[in-house]
């Protein structure tokens, strides 16, 4: 055990352990120079046999070079073969300098005798080699002793040749002496231009430490190289670029690939205007780890780079790609090219600029931000002043804000740690400076501004002049960006915007995303917080732009209301940027694009707070006032009842102190109707019966108090607080609301109990007078009520079907409204699987709309309830009718309200808990009498709502019988 051994013994054996390794190791490391030395070799050796003008000459020189390929894949002890480098670099040197100005008739004498004997002795060793090659197929390993044995006779016979061949070409054998000394004169020059100076191998970058997040990417791009494939990671500064090309250089298929020939060119810190092709080629050479001296470095390189193969990075590429000088521009790309054309040599790119070097199948890669995971995972990484837990929700919405740009990410990071930020400070901080908290060093890696800086001071941005930063800025003040296609329309004054957008894409400070210009969080914070504000005459253009186009909006589905979808936003926030300025001019502009939204793309909009928080005075009260009704209107398209009250409260108050009583009446009668569509019967009737003795009702037009007449019976009619024939009289002879009279009053009849074969009959007759799609929808729902009730579910359906296709393509919601009920249908037929699929293809109408409508949603999850219900999946239906109540709750519905509880009692019916079913049943009782409807009559007035007579559990409770009689709720 190791505890009783001699402690002398053991430390006696670690030097020895130590000389071991020791000596592994250098002669690992000999063994890698001379790798690194043979490509040199075979590089210098190729450049030469291209110079020497006799054929047999360069025929040994290529049966040297094939000598070294093979042992760098063959032998193993390479460092037992540095003399044979030794000795063929020698007479590489030696060949171009006894053949240079020879010709072939100067063979005929003791130099042909001589290059021939050499051209056997390599040959012979070359054959030796690959025969050794052959036998040693599986193993790939020589015998150390017979390679020793065998290499040491090849250096004596070369040896015996060189000295042979060299004595002979010094004495100027087989051509004059006048050749001989031009040769001399010139050699030094000449030799000079394909020498090798030095040679030092390059060690690639470290694979970066804080890397999350590109794994799958990572994966991706290594797929591509190994299958030679040349790349461009393009992206805007700070995005990660580097980073995951140093990635890949480290990944286990490139090490195998291109073992040590991996090489990270960088062009960092150089400025791109004054760059040189000779600088391009100095980074180049330098990365590779050797220095030519003299001409035609592409060459040279080119050379270097055959001799095995090869993956080479060119980082921070836009400084050269955006290189001003003439010589760069017009050399650097063709080299690129060249290098790229070789055989087995791969090229990734890293740019900002999208201008890569033309001539070479480029696979381009845009890079992505990151993903909210790893976003959270780099900054809780640097950041360590709170717990991940307790501090992920509030920097999970500041990272959102930087759209998780990796350098963003990090910085903020820093400067929360070194600052010793608390989230909240951080947060406070943020909403303070906003992107001055990215910049707090100096550098790209360290400033936000700095690798701005950097973008900006491109020659290409430089040469757009004033126009590209107009550009900028108006592209970081619209929040959609700059449309693409618009952009002569919006920006006539920059007459060559569209080139302006190309360059600014091409130097990823833009992207190009659903036909816009757009820009990423970070550059886009960078723009406002740092560049001046987007010119005046420019956002003058694009007021008069968006602003006569909305005043050109209609209904219809035209060009115009196409830019109203496709720019929305832009607009919308224009006109909330002069809502704050000068509301008196946009306040016309306001309600008319609410009217646009409504109309074309039903939507919340921030023009609410927008026009909440404006201060009024007199000449302003009654444009407020229309901007906050048109706001209602919108809301109430949505079904969003609560916003659309808080409006109309509003807009009724700046219309009562203008004296305009008729739009008074209208703010009154529109949410007295909700409350009524909530099932706030009682409500909405005293509302609408306290305006009659308001000092507005004496104002109004006689089309006006019918209307008030119209919608005061409806909530009537739903709390049975008149008989059938007293409902829809008064307003029964207006010119606007005498045609609905009709209709309603023959619904009264046939909710109220009145003869239905009289109903339809009157029906069918008013049908045809309904040019009105909203009439002619009323009159359609009564009749499949009337289907309905008479058991002739088909012909319901049909007639719910007729509805949906009258909207279908342009109201969504109605779409909706009407699939639902004839699933009810469905469901009533005993076709539950048809019913369920109704269900979901209303979910997917639903789907469709802009946005969420709770109304909608509780429509639909009523629905399915009751076909689960009718279908005998009480749990599922139990499910459904939780989540409705649960919607109701926060929309404030105590109409669906109630029969979901009613629905919750039929199912604990069924289970035989009559005691919660009784609880159930008397919460629906208080919310009929709370909404101001007789508990009996919960279903009149909606049949299609009705459940199937065999759910007897809430007739039962209402009658007081078995199983209810003696159980106290």
């Amino acid at each position: 055990m190791l505890s009783n051994a001699n402690p002398k013994a053991i430390s006696s054996k670690k030097p020895k352990a130590r000389r071991l390794i020791s000596r592994d190791h250098a002669k690992e490391s000999q063994d890698d120079y001379v790798t690194q030395l043979l490509g040199i070799t075979i590089s210098a050796i190729n450049v030469t046999k291209d110079l020497v003008p006799i054929a047999l000459a360069k025929g040994i020189l290529g049966t040297i070079a094939n000598i070294f390929v093979l042992a760098q894949s063959v032998i193993k002890n390479k460092s037992d073969f540095l003399a044979i480098v030794n000795k063929c670099e020698t007479i590489r040197k030696v060949l171009e300098r006894a053949t240079k100005d020879a010709t072939e008739d100067d063979l005929r004498g003791s130099l042909g005798d001589a290059l021939s004997d050499l051209n056997i002795s390599v040959n012979r060793i070359n054959s030796e080699i690959a025969s050794k090659k052959e036998q040693g197929f599986w193993s790939r390993l020589f015998s150390v002793t017979i390679d020793h044995d065998r290499i040491v006779g090849w250096e004596k016979d070369l040896d015996r040749f060189l000295a042979l061949f060299n004595t002979e070409a010094i004495a100027g054998i087989a051509f004059d002496m006048k050749i001989m000394k031009k040769m001399t004169s010139e050699l030094k020059g000449k030799a000079a231009d394909i020498n090798v100076v030095t040679y030092c191998p390059p060690v690639p970058p470290p694979r970066p430490s804080m890397f999350y997040g590109r794994q799958d990417l990572v994966a991706e791009l290594t797929n591509l190289v190994v299958n030679n494939e040349h790349i461009a990671l393009i992206g805007p500064g700070g995005m990660g670029k580097s980073s995951l090309a140093k990635a890949i250089l480290h990944e286990s298929l490139i090490t195998e690939k291109f073992t040590d020939r991996r090489f990270f060119v960088t062009y960092d810190g150089l400025d791109p205007s004054t760059i040189t092709f000779e600088t391009f080629m100095a980074r180049f050479s330098g990365a590779l780890g050797i220095e030519f001296a003299g001409a035609d470095p592409v060459r040279q390189i080119s050379t270097f780079l055959r001799s095995a193969s090869a993956l080479v990075v060119l980082d921070n590429a836009e400084t050269f790609e955006e290189a001003s000088g003439s010589s760069a521009l017009g050399e650097i790309p063709p080299a690129i090219a060249e290098i790229a054309d070789i055989p087995g040599v791969i090229l990734i790119v890293t740019s900002r600029s999208r201008r890569n070097a033309p001539n070479v199948l480029w696979i381009t890669k845009d890079i992505p931000p990151l993903d909210l995971s790893s976003a959270q995972a780099v900054f809780f990484q640097i950041y360590h002043h709170a717990s991940r837990s307790d501090a992920e929700e509030d920097i999970k919405n500041l990272l959102g804000e930087l759209e998780f740009h990796p350098l963003s990410i990090n910085l903020l990071a820093n400067a929360a740690q070194q600052n010793g930020w608390s989230p909240a400070t951080l947060l406070k901080r943020w909403g303070k400076k906003g992107s001055k908290v990215l910049d707090p060093g100096k550098g790209k890696l360290q400033s936000l501004s700095d690798t701005m800086q950097l973008s900006l001071s491109s020659p290409s941005i430089q040469d757009l002049g004033e126009d590209g930063l107009h550009a900028l800025t108006v592209i970081a003040f619209l929040p959609q960006g700059l449309n693409d296609t618009l952009a002569s329309d919006l920006l006539p004054s920059l007459l060559q915007i569209d080139h302006v957008c190309d360059v600014l894409c091409r130097q990823s400070l833009v992207y190009r995303q659903d036909n816009f210009m757009k820009m990423l969080a970070p550059v886009r914070h960078y723009v406002r917080d740092s560049l001046p504000p987007p010119d005046p005459t420019c956002l003058q253009e694009i007021c008069d732009f968006y602003y006569n186009t909305v005043q050109r909006c209609s209904k219809e589905q035209d060009a115009d209301a196409d830019i109203i979808i496709s720019d929305h936003l832009n607009i919308e926030h224009v006109i909330a940027f002069d809502l704050a300025h000068i509301p008196e001019v946009t306040y016309h502009t306001c309600w008319k694009f609410l009217y646009c939204l409504q109309c074309h793309l039903p939507r919340p909009t921030t023009l609410a707070p927008a026009t909440f928080n404006i201060v009024e005075n007199s000449s302003t009260w009654t444009l407020k006032a229309h901007c906050l009704q048109c706001l209602a209107w919108l809301f109430d398209v949505l079904f969003q009842y609560t916003e659309v009250i808080k409006a109309l409260h509003a807009a009724q108050a700046l219309y009562l102190i203008a004296d305009d009583h008729e739009n008074v009446a209208i703010c009154v009668t529109k949410y007295a109707d909700i409350y009524r569509c909530q099932g706030r019967y009682t409500q909405s009737q005293q509302i609408l019966q306290d305006f009659q003795h308001s000092e507005s009702w004496e104002y109004l037009s006689t089309t006006m108090k019918a209307q008030i007449w119209y919608v005061l019976d409806l909530a009537r009619l739903w709390a049975f607080t008149a008989s059938a024939d007293e409902l829809f009289l008064n307003s029964l002879e207006d010119h606007t609301w005498g045609l609905p009279s009709k209709i309603s009053h023959q619904a009264a009849k046939l909710y109220y109990g009145g003869d239905i074969v009289q109903v339809k009959m009157q029906l069918e007759d008013i049908l045809p007078q309904c040019a009105d799609s909203n009439d002619r929808l009323d009159a359609l729902r009564i009749l499949a009520e009337v289907a309905f009730l008479e058991g002739r579910l088909s012909d319901a359906m049909d007639i719910l079907q007729t509805i949906v296709v009258m909207f279908e393509g342009h109201n969504p919601g109605q779409v909706l409204w009407y699939t639902v009920l004839k699933g009810v249908a469905a469901s009533n037929q005993g076709n539950h699987d048809l019913a369920r699929e109704l269900i979901h293809k209303a979910s997917g109408s639903h789907e469709s709309l802009t946005l969420h409508s709770a109304f909608s949603f509780l429509h639909r999850s009523y629905g399915s309830a009751y076909i689960e219900l009718t279908a005998g999946e009480h749990d599922r239906a139990e499910s459904h009718f939780t989540a409705t109540i649960e919607g109701c709750n926060i929309q404030g519905d105590p109409m669906s309200k109630s029969m979901s509880t009613r629905g919750l009692g039929e199912i604990a019916f069924a289970r035989g808990d009559f005691t919660l079913a009784a609880e159930r049943f008397a919460e629906t009782e208080a919310l009929c009498i709370e909404m101001g409807i007789p508990p009996q009559k919960l279903y009149n007035c909606g049949p299609f709502f009705a459940l199937p007579e065999r759910f007897n559990g809430w007739t039962l409770f209402l009658e007081g019988q078995s199983p209810f009689a003696n159980i106290m709720c």
